[in-house]
């Protein structure tokens, strides 16, 4: 064998072994861009979800009613459990009636990393008991469903007013 015919066989040999390993990385490589991209959509999709959830509850705005212990959606009265329930189910988020349960839906979310469409819970302020959920709408504002002696339904609040009852928060998007 000659040294050209030598030189030529160690180069494509060489040039097989770099193709390999470029297209054995470009496959390694792509498949992480594919976990990001999904990641992305997964967030985005989560995202989305929520501003359609909370647009919903905006929508029930003055037609909504608040009675304690009620999951009736033909004529729009509701609970806080039962509203949230109702609205998310809107969006194929699956959520139990009452704030027994859904205080245990999705994963825990501390208060400093609350997200547009997470549940936020509250006690009365006489226990610790939660007995009051509404869903995080961002900016230190929640929407819930709720009575007082001067209001009946769907209200947003600032999360600041209610910091003494604050209990948890769950994400379930």
């Amino acid at each position: 064998m000659t040294n050209q015919n030598h030189w030529f066989k160690k180069t494509v040999i060489a040039t097989a072994v770099c193709a390999t390993l470029v297209s054995g990385h470009a496959a390694f490589g792509t498949s992480h861009i594919g976990q990001a991209e999904a990641a992305t959509a997964s967030a985005t999709s989560a995202s989305a979800k929520a501003n359609g959830i909370i647009a919903a509850a905006k929508s029930l705005q003055g037609k909504v009613k608040y009675k304690y212990g009620v999951n009736n959606p033909s004529k729009l009265y509701f609970d806080c459990s039962s509203f949230t329930k109702y609205v998310f189910g809107k969006y194929g988020v699956s959520l139990k009636w009452g704030t027994a349960s859904q205080k245990y839906a999705g994963k825990y979310v501390s208060k400093s990393n609350l997200q547009k469409g997470d549940l936020i819970f509250f006690n009365n302020g006489k226990s610790s008991a939660v007995s009051h959920v509404g869903i995080y709408i961002g900016n230190g504002q929640f929407i819930h469903n709720t009575i007082s002696s001067t209001f009946n339904g769907v209200r947003i609040n600032k999360l600041s007013d209610y910091s003494k009852r604050y209990s948890t928060a769950r994400r379930v998007l």
